[in-house]
């Protein structure tokens, strides 16, 4: 069908608007024996912080009744061991990789976009401001607008590459904190990240998760994600990537309609290793036989 898929996504231009979601997809190479990684419109690695983290004690997983709740600790192996024996790997995935990276502290997240901003094979960086700020008491960054501004410009001050933040759902007003970090230098937006949640054994009367409390992501989320998509398109000027319980292609062009320039699969993958790709063919197919491009279709939305 020849279809041009691409978008721009805040200085950033992808092949097509099917990315995956950071913390489900490892990073990358796991998933290459069950999709074809190089038709992706993007990968976005799992977290990367400054020193490597062991994650939380399991349990960690539990599943729910239309997704799941995770309280991994955002495990990884630190943004120096990431550089020395990941990046290689990455390069030879001959896609668009996008980093997501977390702190502990605005200067946390000052130095790992620092220590990435040479490696050309990284073509952006996703910004998780879902992380507790441990110099402020334990709040998250993006919670408060003018700390989530605060992240923004210090990250955009250490790259080079297009900056993607990640937006929490656990607001009172998203486009408050969409504003804020468009206001502060963003180029583009995701979101959502997962809503707060738990689980309880009722038989031993004690949290399933030994964390207590989790991230909990699936098509439960997707009417949350989607609201707050569309109220965020609408308020910025930048583009916005939808995440939040896409699992078929009519969750991909519900998020496309509502103003997402592209989306991020996640917990979708753990249920079907190859539903990226999968979709990838499917919404070529769909505007195809539809005669429309993706242009006509993102924010195309109706009220009557």
């Amino acid at each position: 069908m020849g279809l041009d898929l691409s978008v721009d996504v805040g200085n950033l231009i992808i092949k097509n608007p099917i990315m995956t979601a950071s913390g489900t997809f490892g990073y990358g190479e796991e998933f290459a024996p069950f999709v074809d990684l190089v038709t992706l419109g993007g990968i976005v690695v799992k977290g990367i912080s400054l020193e490597p983290r062991p994650g939380n004690p399991p349990p960690r997983i539990v599943e729910t009744e239309a997704g799941m709740l995770n309280a991994i600790g955002l495990q990884n192996v630190g943004v120096d061991k990431f550089i020395s024996a990941k990046i290689p790997m990455l390069k030879a995935l001959k896609t668009t990789i996008v980093v997501n990276i977390l702190g502990d502290s605005i200067e946390d997240y000052a130095e790992i976009a620092r220590r990435l901003d040479p490696y050309d094979d990284i073509q952006a960086v996703e910004v998780n401001i879902s992380c507790p700020n441990v110099k402020k008491g334990g709040a998250a960054f993006g919670t408060v607008p003018e700390i989530a501004a605060k992240v923004t410009r210090t990250v955009k001050d250490n790259t080079s590459k297009p900056v993607m933040i990640k937006l929490s759902p656990n607001v009172t007003d998203i486009t408050a904190m969409a504003h804020a970090v468009e206001d502060a230098g963003a180029d583009s937006i995701s979101l959502i990240n997962t809503l707060i949640g738990m689980a309880i054994d009722v038989k031993t009367r004690k949290p399933i998760l030994a964390n207590v409390i989790g991230g909990l992501s699936g098509p439960a989320i997707k009417p949350v994600a989607l609201r707050m998509v569309y109220q965020v398109a609408n308020a910025v000027k930048i583009p916005v990537i939808g995440i939040g319980g896409i699992t078929t292609l009519d969750d991909v062009l519900q998020f496309l309609i509502a103003g997402a320039t592209a989306v991020q699969i996640g917990t979708a993958n753990f249920i079907n290793p190859a539903v990226s790709g999968d979709l990838v063919k499917e919404l070529e197919v769909y505007l195809d036989e539809n005669s429309c491009t993706l242009q006509e279709l993102i924010g195309s939305i109706h009220y009557s």
